[in-house]
């Protein structure tokens, strides 16, 4: 039975299941597998797996206005619940909560320092604070609760910077990138030389990476400055 969990969806007051692959079935549920027929151990649909119960053809049609149990299955893979094994739970959980980590590192600050807290002080101050993370809600669900919860441990703050920001021509398509995909660019003034000078609004977390990466694409012949 290890080789073997269950799909379960509700409906009003009828539930159905359907026995799937526990593997191949999280797959699917992940998006790296989008046949269907790959994941069902059969193409029963029940509203007891356990008993053997099946659902008649007529339930079928009431509920999901089809019998086919293809399309059936597809639909509750979608929006029922996968009995998930342990360790698929723990691996779940962990990718959802490295999600959350970094979003936080990138997005807020420490409101002393206006520097970012690393993810390693993030994770241990979830760990401090006992929080849990729901492996099948998206983090944009659970990042407001999460940092009320942080906040008691470590400080926490959204706040942007503005940054005027100076790249040699030579430079500029690559930099051009960067400034576009890290942030909100407020001006652009570009020069007779082919230089840039731009005015950039970013999360106030971001301003190293950004550093970083202009500073690695430039050999540091970028000049970034915080506009006071």
């Amino acid at each position: 039975m290890d080789k073997v969990t269950v799909v379960k969806y509700s409906y009003e007051t009828e539930k159905f299941e359907i026995l799937v692959k526990p593997d191949p079935a999280f797959d699917y549920k992940l998006g790296k597998i989008s046949e269907i027929s790959k994941i069902l151990v059969s193409d029963e649909i029940y509203t007891n797996s356990g008993k053997g119960t099946r659902a008649s053809n007529e339930l079928l049609l009431k509920v999901f206005k089809t019998d086919d149990t293809t399309k059936i299955a597809e639909i509750m893979m979608q929006k029922g619940e996968l009995n998930l094994t342990t360790e698929q739970r723990k691996k779940m959980t962990s990718d959802k909560r490295k999600q959350i980590v970094t979003f936080i590192s990138k997005t807020y600050v420490d409101p002393r320092t206006h520097l970012p807290h690393p993810p390693l002080r993030i994770e241990q101050a979830m760990t401090d604070g006992r929080v849990s993370v729901d492996p099948f809600k998206n983090p944009d669900e659970q990042i407001k609760d999460i940092v009320e919860k942080l906040r008691p441990i470590i400080p926490l703050k959204t706040e942007n910077l503005t940054l005027e920001i100076s790249v040699p021509a030579q430079y500029v398509a690559q930099s051009y990138t960067v400034l576009k995909s890290t942030g909100s660019l407020k001006k652009e003034d570009w020069q007779p030389n082919g230089s840039l000078k731009a005015i950039l609004e970013i999360p106030a977390a971001a301003r190293p990476n950004v550093i970083d990466r202009l500073g690695a694409i430039t050999k540091g012949t970028a000049n970034v400055e915080v506009q006071k």
